[in-house]
């Protein structure tokens, strides 16, 4: 009956939105079509840390100076073609490639190739406050500011048109692999300076040019964006001429288009439709133990939450067995730090608050919390690796906060707005996550945790612990990887002890995929890609 239902409400959207025109057929025909989960925030990943915006563009229109792997996580050579670390660790040479072009659109024709001048644009226009585009966009670069980065740039300075020397003010041993992230995009100087001559600088980020291996066409808010073949793209792949995102907010629709032939791919199926998928002769599921971080974290800014002692009293009030139990469906493990067993900078043996709500009761005495107290949890109003169903799950932590004499209040807006007003403090607390942009621990402990991530939005805790912070830049100072994990695993101490958030699961990353369909990878670091996907003779 749902496969029915969906199936006429496909047929309807198709008459809307494409009018079922040989236009339709064609893109069909000589394209892939993705069913997304919703809209982007921007077409710039600078703006935003969202995975809708990465999956809409990081690889779709963009290219950056490093690129990870997506086996095996090693950095290569993206927009660079290689690069110098000086022996102190505060220069950085990179030597670009020559013949790599821009988009040519119905709204950019440019008159010349990528060179070193849009890569000194893209840097400074997020690191420099007087840059003419700082502020164009609200001048919010959470990524970039949740890591301090712009402390930690020095000068970045053009050698000649194909070499860039970036210098630092301290070591940063995870600096290369920032440069390979999601939201590290070069963009087109020659574009936006045109923009700005023309008035309509935030133009640069609606009509996107970058050098990717799509280019922009056209885009309809929660109902689709269409890219084309970067047809003079500077590496030889064999993505399909057409890539349309179908935005589906409900996974249940998105998988129906997938078995109905409407997608050929879908963005995270729920864990219900997990076994439908893998049952299904003409589909396949991918899956991959995720680099991610689910948890519900506590804003310390407000009381009663600025005090550990009743953080660490709902910590115990809930049972995340049951929680892992009733909304991963066993396709998650306990965590009991911020990084997942995947990393290097595991701590196999770190402690874990387990369940225990006579200690709540007890703890919220002392720290004279009456009651009945009342608070909120926030839940994300989309679907994540890291946290497939927040609603379902803050239901059951009410059920659970209850039986400590704690009464909560449940809140949900749609996603744009929820991540507005989480970023500017409005919360209680929040059941959200993070997924890793490489596969460097800095990537969880400094964005999610630092005083310098409070402003970005991205410590969603915005708490500031000076000891805490010592630790993560002291792991940055050195290349030595047993000396790092030393600092981290005293960091986890840190926020044992304090509890700013309660980490509950790291999940496993899905994709479903029609069998016509060949060349479809998990990217463990970043959005989705297409450059090597193709639809099957």
């Amino acid at each position: 009956m749902r496969l029915a239902l969906s199936s006429s409400f496909i047929a309807s959207a198709c008459f809307i939105l494409f009018a079922c025109t040989s236009e339709k057929t064609d893109i069909t025909k000589n394209g892939i079509t993705f069913c997304s989960e919703s809209s982007p925030a921007s077409f710039n990943p600078q703006l935003d840390t969202s995975s809708t915006t990465a999956d809409a563009s990081s690889h779709q229109i963009y290219d950056r100076l490093l690129e990870f792997n997506t086996e095996d996580g090693r950095i290569e050579p993206g927009l660079a073609s290689s690069w110098l670390v000086s022996s102190d660790g505060l220069t950085y040479t990179f030597q670009l490639r020559k013949g790599v072009q821009f988009h040519n659109t119905e709204y950019f024709t440019p008159s010349r190739n990528f060179n070193a001048d849009d890569v000194i644009f893209s840097i400074d226009r997020w690191r420099v406050n007087s840059h003419p585009y700082h502020d164009v966009a609200g001048g919010n670069y959470p990524y970039f500011q949740s890591l301090g980065l712009k402390s930690t740039i020095k000068e970045v300075t053009r050698i000649n048109g194909y070499r860039v020397e970036i210098s630092l003010y301290k070591p940063d041993s995870s600096f290369l692999a920032n440069l390979a992230t999601d939201f590290s995009v070069v963009l087109s100087a020659e574009y936006a300076m045109e923009l700005l001559k023309d008035g309509s600088p935030s133009d640069l980020d609606k009509f996107p040019v970058g050098t990717g291996p799509y280019k922009f066409v056209a885009y309809r808010k929660d109902q689709y964006i269409r890219y084309e073949r970067h047809t003079d793209y500077f590496l030889d792949t064999k993505g399909p001429e057409h890539l349309v995102f179908d935005i589906t907010p409900k996974s249940s629709l998105r998988v129906a288009k997938l078995i109905t032939g409407e997608c050929d791919a879908v963005a995270f199926p729920s864990q219900n439709d997990l076994e439908i998928i893998r049952e299904r002769e003409d589909l396949t599921l991918l899956e991959k133990p995720g680099l991610n971080i689910g948890f519900w974290a506590f804003n310390t800014s407000k009381p009663p939450f600025d005090n550990p002692k009743v953080r660490r009293a709902l910590a115990l009030a809930i049972d995340k067995t049951s929680l892992l139990e009733a909304v991963y469906l066993g396709q998650a493990t306990r965590a009991k730090s911020l990084v997942p067993s995947a990393s290097w900078a595991h701590q196999s043996n770190m402690q874990d608050l387990g369940y225990n709500p006579v200690a709540a009761r007890k703890l919220l005495d002392e720290a004279g919390i009456p009651f009945n107290f009342t608070m909120n949890i926030w839940a994300m109003p989309v679907q994540r690796a890291y946290n497939p169903n927040a609603m379902k799950m803050a239901q059951l932590m009410r059920s659970y906060l209850a039986e400590v004499g704690v009464t909560v209040n449940i809140v949900s807006y749609d996603w744009a707005r929820f991540r507005e007003n989480l970023t500017i403090g409005m919360h209680d607390s929040v059941l959200i996550g993070w997924s890793a942009d490489n596969g460097d621990p800095d990537n969880f402990y400094r964005p999610l945790l630092t005083c310098s991530a409070i402003p970005s939005g991205t410590n969603r805790a915005r708490w500031c612990n000076e000891d805490y912070d010592t630790l993560i830049e002291s792991a940055l100072k050195t290349d030595n990887a047993n000396e790092r994990r030393v600092y981290y695993h005293r960091a986890n101490n840190i926020i044992f002890d304090e509890t700013p958030l309660v980490p509950i699961a790291h999940a496993y990353q899905y994709q479903a995929v029609s069998n016509n369909i060949s060349g479809m990878v998990i990217n463990p670091f970043g959005g989705i890609r297409f450059d090597d996907v193709e639809r099957k003779p």
